[in-house]
């Protein structure tokens, strides 16, 4: 029977098993009926088929994810205690993992469900924070969140960056712009791995930075040799790593011209602008421009944007992952190394190693995986909750 007032999501037959495994997600498909109208953001609760509780969680009627869940106890409701309480174990981590480190000042502090609040993302630079929402529902307790956020950690400022196309998937109307305290310095400095980069949280991708790619980054310096291709390189971060080894030369390609400009001054700031070539164009285009001109690299880093956003269109990105490993096989040289990256979370590592299959099979050169490499540790993954694993980074000899 229901133990309380709220709103009850009861879900088809045969559907509980995800939800009692505390998968977070309850897409509208698994719903059979709604008692009540919940508005966006209501707390709801989650019943099997046969009305035993399985969940508490937020309600969106404007998502297909129709609830997020957050808490399988049923006598906690989602309120400040709860938020706090997630908050600051999330905080906790990342101070055992980074305490007295400059990663400690420049990293992900809250991972949405690996921190077991679905739909909130925060990145921490300097004396500022970055939130991003991915759930409306949730973001209706941003005043909550904000003020924990400030208490806890006692930023300079608070700004909002929020992701392309989520305002339509979720119902969500926010823009980007300051949350509280002081508008972010532009640009700002942060130190990763030794090397400085300037970083704009008005203007930039995502958050700002990619912290998930911190420790491939570094293990590339272990694996960078002769002539070294960094491909979609945006903040030329691993370009700047391969430049901190006696590697011969570095080309990097990025189809950005900002991008581009952005890395050309992070060279700069580290004193390798004179090591590396910098070259705006499309990541087909440029291996394709670059094997017509003959030349061969011993070593190729590909960190493609996301290609596959929605299940409709894995089969394209699947087909656009192969034809992008196959390219730069062709301008790897013998023994050369690739480290090979995906981004996109409905590609699974089972998914990417078929993709490596197709490409060696199709190019006819045989390819070792030396490494399965994921996202930095401020990036966990929750087991309940597998699509977290996301980043897929392969470290392959040709």
């Amino acid at each position: 029977m229901p133990s309380s007032n709220l709103p009850i999501v009861r879900l088809k037959k045969r559907r509980a098993l995800p939800f009692f495994s505390q998968h977070p997600w309850v897409y509208q498909t698994a719903i059979e009926s709604i008692t009540g109208s919940p508005d966006l953001g209501a707390e709801v609760e989650l019943r099997s088929h046969e009305g035993q509780f399985v969940a508490r969680g937020l309600y969106n009627p404007f998502s297909k994810i129709r609830v997020r869940l957050y808490s399988w106890d049923e006598e906690q409701r989602l309120d400040g205690s709860l938020w706090r309480d997630r908050i600051g174990r999330a905080l906790g981590l990342r101070e055992r993992l980074f305490q007295g480190l400059p990663a400690h000042q420049a990293c992900r502090l809250i991972f949405s469900e690996a921190d077991q609040l679905s739909g909130l993302t925060v990145d921490r630079f300097g004396e500022f924070l970055v939130v991003q929402w991915t759930s409306a529902a949730l973001a209706a307790q941003q005043e909550e969140i904000l003020f924990i956020l400030n208490e806890f950690l006692s930023p300079r400022g608070i700004w909002l960056s929020t992701e392309k196309g989520i305002g339509k998937l979720e119902g969500l109307d926010l823009n980007d712009g300051p949350l509280s305290g002081d508008v972010p310095d532009s640009p700002l400095v942060i130190e990763e791995n030794g090397l400085k980069y300037t970083v704009d949280l008005r203007q930039g991708q995502k958050t700002g930075f990619y912290f998930d790619q911190r420790d491939n980054r570094m293990r590339l310096r272990d694996y960078a040799q002769g002539r070294v291709l960094d491909v979609c390189c945006y903040s030329g971060a691993f370009a700047l790593n391969a430049a901190q080894t006696q590697c011969e030369s570095i080309v990097a390609v990025d189809s950005s011209e900002s991008a581009i400009e952005l890395a050309r001054t992070n060279a700069e700031l580290n004193g390798v602008v004179d090591r590396i070539e910098f070259r705006v164009d499309d990541m087909f285009d440029a291996i394709a421009d670059l094997q017509a001109e003959g030349q061969q690299f011993d070593t190729i880093v590909l960190d493609p944007p996301k290609m596959a956003r929605t299940r409709g269109g894995l089969n394209r990105a699947l087909k656009g992952y192969i034809r992008l490993n196959q390219a730069a096989m062709q301008i790897l040289k013998p023994g050369g190394i690739l480290m090979t990256c995906s981004c996109s979370g409905l590609v699974s590592r089972e998914d990417f190693e078929q993709i490596l299959l197709q490409t060696s099979l199709e190019s006819g050169r045989h390819l070792q995986l030396l490494e399965q490499r994921g996202a930095s540790p401020d990036h966990p993954v929750s087991v309940n909750c597998l699509e977290s694993n996301y980043l897929k980074c392969f470290v392959c000899r040709i």
